[in-house]
């Protein structure tokens, strides 16, 4: 694990410091930019994320986050999403009545969740599936969640029997909305490890360990 180099993919969105300083706590050897060549040449990629959907995919945009983003699952390279950097691997985020165009990485639709408070701001507990790698020894722990839109619905199925289906994660605020997913290659939390204490640093251990 040790030596593991990461790039947090900087296209304009905040908490990349916080990422950063998580990341190389638990041993990675971490970079901040937008240069597409390193984030290709890295052993993994973290794409974080606050604020509304569809600024976070035009800064995406802007710096190609996109093409890396697609360029690295194509070829089995390891992609970590973190709150909107996981909403924005959906194919839409409809905010206020407006929609954008996501990753499309996975169909669903991020949207405003049925909740009496909002945002969820606080900890919560998830629920972790069997097989989950991501959640190793802390599966019964809380994470920091800040958001109000999310995903409610998992749309996505795995037709090849040769390929094993995603690890989706659930939480509950209002209703159930999807909390993580371990899909190959990409992995992605709606929470924040990077503020969830023992709890997320040991969980981006296990991420950087995967690498």
């Amino acid at each position: 694990m040790a030596g593991c180099s990461v790039v947090v993919l900087d296209y304009g969105s905040g908490n990349l410091r916080s990422a950063q300083r998580a990341l190389e706590r638990v041993g990675a050897d971490v970079t901040v930019t937008d240069d597409i060549e390193a984030g290709m040449a890295a052993d993994g990629l973290v794409v974080p994320g606050v604020g509304a959907y569809s600024a976070c995919m035009a800064g995406i945009r802007a710096v190609r986050g996109d093409v890396l983003v697609d360029r690295r699952l194509a070829g089995g390279r390891p992609v970590l999403g973190i709150c909107v950097g996981m909403q924005v691997m959906f194919d839409l985020g409809v905010e206020h009545g407006v929609q954008a165009e996501g990753l499309g990485q996975w169909p669903g639709t991020v949207e405003r969740l049925h909740a009496d408070v909002l945002p969820h701001m606080g900890w919560n507990t998830v629920r972790v599936p069997e097989e989950s790698v991501l959640f190793d020894g802390v599966r019964d722990e809380r994470f920091y969640f800040v958001h109000s839109y999310g995903v409610r619905r998992w749309e996505f199925e795995t037709r090849d029997e040769n390929i094993a289906p995603p690890e989706v994660t659930w939480t509950h605020h209002g209703e159930d909305f999807v909390s993580a997913v371990e899909n190959g290659p990409l992995c992605a939390t709606q929470f924040h490890p990077e503020k969830s204490g023992d709890a997320g640093a040991t969980l981006l251990e296990n991420w950087v360990r995967s690498l």
